[in-house]
């Protein structure tokens, strides 16, 4: 009798495990999708990011993005005219490809930023004098302004990754973009953003995890010139490829510089 009421006793107490495992999976789940959005929103960036996922059937190779580019770009070109812009579409004639630097696997690119002086220790980001730069911020200085004091506490190299270039588009945001007050929002959200979009693998031999994932920025011309990732130049109108070549996945991360979405 004791045995039976013991085994009993485990059972419920594994499935109560679960259960709250899994519930708590869940709400982590929410509140990260959550998070993002309303990052998001208030970067005036709603509505105006998308990510997009295809396959492909063909080996990729470094060798011949400019073909593999082309190809993509013509696709969501075309839906992006008809999605978004309503005008004529004019097929592309030539790609612009940079291949960006993707190498971090972890956020310790970002620790200069906390120990010069941009971030207070609380994590509040330090303002610059309302007289001089009213409305603005060290943060948005040191990403902004190649003579600002902190403009290389993150050296060359690093503000050249894929990392920290999506964390400066998310600093910068949108048309409408209201700033936060803390820097925890801009790297937690680009920390998920990051980790969704890249791949990664782990040496069996040195056991050093590594990216494998190849990141393409695009620039698309037609007949009447620049027509993608937008007619303007605008820094914070932008397009990558982020692919997979082993899984043979392409993730297509775009961004219009504009207003936002109003509402959530």
């Amino acid at each position: 009798m004791n045995e039976c009421v013991c085994v009993c006793v485990c059972v419920c107490v594994c499935v109560c495990v679960c259960v709250c495992v899994c519930v708590c999976v869940c709400v982590c789940v929410c509140v990260c999708v959550c998070v993002c959005v309303c990052v998001l929103y208030f970067r005036s960036m709603l509505g105006r990011i998308s990510v997009q996922a295809y396959s492909f059937d063909q080996s990729f190779y470094p060798y011949n993005s400019q073909d593999f580019t082309l190809v993509k770009t013509h696709t969501h070109t075309h839906t992006h005219t008809h999605t978004h812009t309503h005008t004529a579409f004019h097929p592309v004639v030539s790609v612009d490809v940079e291949v960006v630097p993707c190498t971090k696997v972890s956020m310790e690119l970002f620790d200069p930023i906390y120990s010069c002086g941009i971030v207070r220790p609380c994590g509040r980001i330090v303002g610059c004098l309302h007289d001089v730069y009213p409305d603005y911020d060290e943060l948005r200085q040191m990403l902004q302004e190649e003579d600002s004091e902190h403009y290389y506490v993150v050296g060359r190299e690093e503000r050249g990754e894929f990392l920290f270039r999506l964390f400066k588009h998310l600093c910068l945001g949108g048309e409408l973009c209201q700033h936060e007050d803390a820097i925890d929002p801009y790297i937690n959200t680009t920390k998920q953003i990051y980790k969704d979009l890249i791949s990664v693998q782990k040496d069996p031999e040195i056991k050093e995890i590594s990216v494998i994932s190849t990141v393409l920025k695009v620039c698309a011309y037609d007949e009447h010139g620049r027509c993608y990732p937008g007619r303007q130049d605008e820094e914070q109108t932008f397009a990558y490829m982020i692919i997979d070549p082993f899984k043979r996945h392409v993730a297509l991360l775009y961004h219009c510089y504009g207003v936002g979405d109003v509402s959530l």
